[in-house]
């Protein structure tokens, strides 16, 4: 479990001459021992110089907490949060309290929906803010078990300005079997999102989980979790993060439903595929295939049913015919059906 520092431990650590080279590794500060520390590096006080830090620090630095908390600004951001929990759950994306969204506020902050409560019945007043160590700041309810994936994706992309986490029946299904989504069948899923990778399980919430999904985020804005959904993250907005679930499940459920017709699934070129990739260069999307060779870009090995690239026929090297060997195998031939003819002539 992570220490957690208070004013009063800083203050005696500064008074005894300790910096902060001396405290634990993965140490908490709390508000006010932060701002002792930054007013004692903004102002060079010697630690001697340092005066008792009481309840009137810890309190003033939580009244400006809770009127950023309660401020116009974020206020818009909890709506956006509540609009788009709603769609997430009109449209069958989560489940029970299922799915979790966060959005980055501030320098080290990000505002997140509550735990157990249904996304599509969301009010202002249940948002919290936390720190981007997973440290509930203001709010009334309890912040989202999940958040520390939520927060290692923003700590690992400088651009995420937000991130949502659902459970889309049909992509969770390829979650589920631990199949990446086919390429190269429809232009949209190309620009807005790729190729979408599969992150190993782990228990949800845990540090573990949020790493595994934060490797993979910085070619990738959308990501199956291995038995368990689809989380996406956005350089734009919130609704730009949601944009990418409606993608990927109308993508995933067509290309079910297409498997189904018996025929196998067409797609377009590697050459198409280049154009599509110039267009997502531009909009700022990663994508590992970026620069890469018309003839590295597709490959479908993992869908079953069947989908393969347009790829050119292989190159074999069999050894050429044998000459004598096709002669004397037609003159057997030759004699064989002649002696059947003979035979059926008399």
């Amino acid at each position: 479990m992570k220490t957690i520092i208070s004013a009063k431990e800083v203050e005696e650590l500064l008074r005894n001459g300790g910096g902060l080279s001396s405290l634990p590794a993965d140490a908490i500060l709390t508000p006010s021992a932060r701002d002792l520390l930054r007013e004692f590096e903004n102002n060079g006080a010697r630690p001697d110089s340092i005066k008792p830090v009481g309840p009137p620090t810890a309190a003033a630095a939580s009244s400006k907490i809770e009127a950023f908390f309660n401020s116009p600004e974020v206020h818009a951001l909890k709506l956006q949060l509540c609009e788009i929990g709603r769609r997430l759950w009109s449209r069958a994306y989560v489940d029970g309290n299922g799915g979790n969204i966060a959005i980055r506020v501030a320098e080290g902050m990000a505002l997140c929906t509550p735990t157990l409560v249904s996304k599509g019945f969301m009010k202002p007043e249940d948002m919290c803010l936390v720190d981007l160590e997973g440290n509930q700041l203001a709010g009334q309810k309890k912040r989202t078990s999940e958040i520390l994936m939520h927060l290692q994706i923003m700590k690992r992309q400088a651009r995420a300005v937000a991130t949502v986490h659902c459970h889309p029946p049909h992509a969770t299904a390829f979650a589920v079997a631990g199949v990446e989504p086919p390429t190269c069948m429809i232009p949209e899923i190309e620009v807005f999102i790729g190729k979408v990778p599969i992150a190993p399980y782990r228990t949800p919430g845990t540090p573990e989980m949020g790493k595994l999904v934060a490797d993979l985020s910085d070619h990738h804005n959308t990501i199956l979790m291995a038995n368990h959904g689809v989380v996406s993250w956005s350089h734009v907005s919130v609704e730009d993060a949601y944009f990418k679930m409606e993608i990927i499940e109308a993508y995933c459920r067509t290309v079910v439903v297409a498997a189904q017709l018996g025929t196998p699934l067409k797609t377009f070129s590697q050459t198409h595929l280049q154009d599509l990739l110039k267009i997502k260069q531009t909009l700022g999307i990663p994508d590992p295939r970026i620069g890469l060779k018309e003839c590295e870009l597709c490959n479908n090995d993992e869908w079953r049913p069947g989908v393969m690239c347009p790829l050119p026929p292989k190159q074999t090297d069999a050894p050429a015919p044998d000459q004598q060997t096709e002669a004397l195998v037609q003159a057997i031939t030759d004699q064989i059906m002649s002696k059947l003819q003979t035979g059926a002539a008399t």
